[in-house]
C-alpha cells in the first residue's frame, strides 16, 4: 500500500508518497484550492493501491479532506502527537513543507489503526444552511434595529418639536424683554410669573 502523506497550510499542500517500507517515491505541491485538491488526487492516481494521510488538524485539511472523500480516495487523519517523534526520528534536518509531509506518511505507516475520515452525511449537508440561517436571523435583527431607529427618531423628532415651541416662546419673550430693559423673567419660576 502506497500512503500519500501531505503537509497542508492556508495556500498550499506538499504531498508525499511512500511505498510500505517509508521508502520516498515522489512529492508535488499544489494549491489549497479545490483544482489543487483535484491535481493531488490525479497525481496519486499512478499509485492503484493508496491511501492519503492528513495530520489531524482540521481547520486546516477540513477542505482537502472532504474533496479527497468525494474524489473516492481513503483518507486517514494522524493525530499530531504521532507527528513530533517522527519529525525528531527523521535523518533529514530542518523543518520543510516536504520533510513533515514525510513524516506524516511514515506515521500512518507506523500505526496501522489511525482513524479513517469519512463525510460526516447530514450534519455536513446541514452545516451551510445553519450558517445561512444565522445570517439571515442577524439581517433580519439589523433591518428591526434600524426600523426602531427611523421610528424612534421620527417620534423622537416631533416631541423636541413640540417641546421646543415653548422654549422658542420664551427666548423671543427674553430677547424683547432685554430690548425694552426689563429683567427677563427666570422659566419655571412662579414668582416671575405676575
Amino acid at each position: 500500500m502506497i500512503v500519500l502523506g501531505v503537509d497542508a497550510h492556508k495556500r498550499s499542500h506538499t504531498v508525499v508518497a511512500v511505498d510500505e517500507v517509508g521508502r520516498k517515491l515522489g512529492e508535488r505541491t499544489v494549491a489549497a484550492t479545490p483544482e489543487g485538491h483535484l491535481e493531488a488526487a490525479r497525481w496519486a492516481a499512478r499509485w492503484p493501491d493508496r491511501r492519503f494521510a492528513l495530520e489531524d488538524c482540521r481547520h486546516v485539511t477540513r477542505r482537502l479532506e472532504a474533496d479527497l472523500l468525494a474524489a473516492g480516495e481513503a483518507v486517514v487523519r494522524v493525530p499530531t502527537r504521532l507527528m513530533a517523534g517522527e519529525r525528531r526520528g527523521g535523518r533529514e534536518r530542518g523543518k520543510s513543507d516536504p520533510i513533515d509531509a514525510l513524516a506524516v506518511a511514515r506515521a500512518a505507516l507506523r500505526e496501522p489503526g489511525l482513524p479513517a475520515a469519512q463525510l460526516d452525511g447530514v450534519a455536513r449537508d446541514v452545516r451551510p444552511l445553519v450558517g445561512h440561517r444565522d445570517d439571515l436571523v442577524a439581517e433580519r435583527s439589523r433591518l428591526q434595529n434600524r426600523l426602531l431607529r427611523r421610528r424612534l427618531s421620527d417620534e423622537v423628532f416631533r416631541r423636541l418639536r413640540a417641546d421646543d415651541e415653548p422654549r422658542h416662546a420664551v427666548a423671543r419673550q427674553t430677547t424683547a424683554d432685554r430690548r425694552d430693559g426689563r429683567e427677563p423673567p427666570i422659566p419655571g419660576c412662579p414668582l416671575a410669573a405676575g
